[in-house]
């Protein structure tokens, strides 16, 4: 019995969440499935994840950590054209990779408001050090009360700390929080080659934006409490290539894809309020090489039974070469390295080990109008320490989806996934490839929802 038509019909009821919640910063999964639909279509998909990530502090007074990961949602778009019967064309859109968190409440990854007062004081402190060495520090903390005490007629040595003051206070109070925010988009366009009907090859270039927002907060980091960067908005050119072997009547196919790692030259601007050597440095620009992984992706489906597919996705993605090193945070880490066994510094972020993940499923089409399938899931993680701006490892999941075809060209899928977020050691920067961390985050959880919709012209 010929199943290619089952096949495609099953599988476009695959979840519309198919990664949402994964090691890294991985979000999307990078799937290419539509570019295998018959004949030409527009797909356009919705995702949204809603994530509870809670911990304790695993030093000093070991609070609690309230829900620290930020719900979110991303859009997905693919439209097809078939040229003839070997050659296509496709233009696919989605988000990659990205990151949502913001702690909150009383612990080590937040501070105070005073706190922060206290931290724009820094520079001036250090100031009035540098002119005058023979000082105490109870000379240079009554130095700084002195110029800062109000009076009626300020000096103009006190107008002048006041205001430096009240700078660094703004750029150090933008957030009582840790925090981060990472966007990615990526746009590929893709050639696909069919010299019969059992072959396709497929590539074409990949433009790839990325941009995000930082802020280091509480005790946890040190003195890089107070540390803000903003990566600005940037674009670069990679390419995906790949190659499927397809038995049609039998709705069996074998798809292999890689995609290329991306480097991206950041603009970014820096604050660094706390570190008196370099005397608070405030918006500090420079670039950051930003390096996203290279990934390959297996998809394999078959007809198992009438109206019935199997199907399963393996991946692999290349965390453990990447890392973020803006250029002021860099060199505050190479000054206190040699302190924790890092004579050349240390990075903002980076992954302990590459990303694998696996999903396992069943689709079913029960009539002209209606599909659905079921999935199982597992994620690998990074490793058992992770960074404290993505506090989890891996994940299991389970998923569900449905297809609605009012007409023969038109169709809309929703799905939804629940995932076992795996319990993780989360470390700051200083202490990554060491066994010392500051927070447990165990038992947590995420669901993801999504809906698709299609139309084939």
């Amino acid at each position: 019995m010929k199943r290619n038509a089952i096949g495609a019909a099953v599988l476009l009821a695959m979840l519309p969440v198919t990664g949402a919640f994964a090691a890294g910063l991985d979000r999307s999964g990078q799937p290419v499935a539509p570019i295998f639909q018959q004949g030409n279509l527009i797909e356009l998909g919705w995702t949204s994840l809603f994530p509870t990530v809670e911990g304790k502090e695993s030093i000093g007074l070991k609070r609690e950590i309230p829900n620290m990961a930020d719900k979110y949602s991303f859009p997905s778009g693919a439209i097809k054209y078939q040229a003839n019967d070997q050659w296509s064309f496709s233009f696919l859109y989605d988000h990659p990779f990205g990151a949502d968190a913001a702690y909150e409440g009383t612990n080590i990854f937040t501070t105070t408001p005073a706190e922060r007062g206290a931290a724009a004081t820094l520079p001036l402190a250090a100031k009035l050090a540098a002119a005058n060495p023979t000082w105490s520090q109870d000379q240079i903390k009554a130095a700084v009360q002195g110029l800062l005490a109000p009076t009626p007629t300020p000096s103009p040595e006190q107008i002048a700390a006041r205001q430096a003051v009240a700078k660094y206070s703004t750029l150090a109070t933008g957030s009582d929080a840790t925090n981060v925010s990472v966007t990615t988009q990526s746009f590929s366009l893709i050639a696909g080659f069919q010299p019969n009907k059992n072959w396709h090859f497929y590539g074409g270039p990949v433009y790839q934006t990325v941009k995000g927002d930082l802020s280091l907060r509480g005790a946890a980091y040190s003195v890089f409490n107070g540390y803000d960067a903003t990566f600005h908005n940037s674009g670069a050119w990679g390419f995906l290539a790949g190659a499927a072997y397809q038995i049609p009547d039998i709705a069996f196919r074998a798809a292999l894809t890689y995609r290329s790692a991306i480097k991206h030259d950041v603009d970014t601007t820096e604050n660094f309020v706390n570190y008196q050597k370099l005397g608070g440095a405030a918006g500090t620009s420079g670039t950051t090489r930003i390096k996203t992984p290279q990934s390959v992706n297996l998809d394999l489906q078959s007809g198992v039974a009438p109206n019935t597919v199997a199907f399963a996705n393996l991946r692999w993605v290349d965390w453990s070469s990447f890392s973020i090193r803006p250029g002021q945070f860099g060199a505050v880490s190479k000054d206190l390295g040699p302190y924790v066994g890092k004579p050349n510094g240390f990075n903002l972020v980076e992954y302990g080990k590459d990303q694998y993940s696996a999903t396992v499923g069943v689709g079913r089409k029960f009539n002209e109008q209606w599909a659905g399938n079921m999935s199982l899931g597992w994620d690998s993680g990074t490793g058992e320490y992770v960074t404290t701006l993505g506090p989890t490892k891996g994940n299991w999941n389970l998923g569900i989806g449905a297809q609605y075809s009012p007409t023969k060209n038109f169709y809309v899928g929703v799905g939804a996934k629940y995932f076992w977020l795996g319990d993780a050691k989360a470390q700051v920067a200083s202490n990554v490839g060491s066994t010392t961390y500051q927070a447990d985050f165990k038992d947590n959880n995420a669901v993801a929802v999504g809906v698709k919709v299609g139309y084939r012209f």
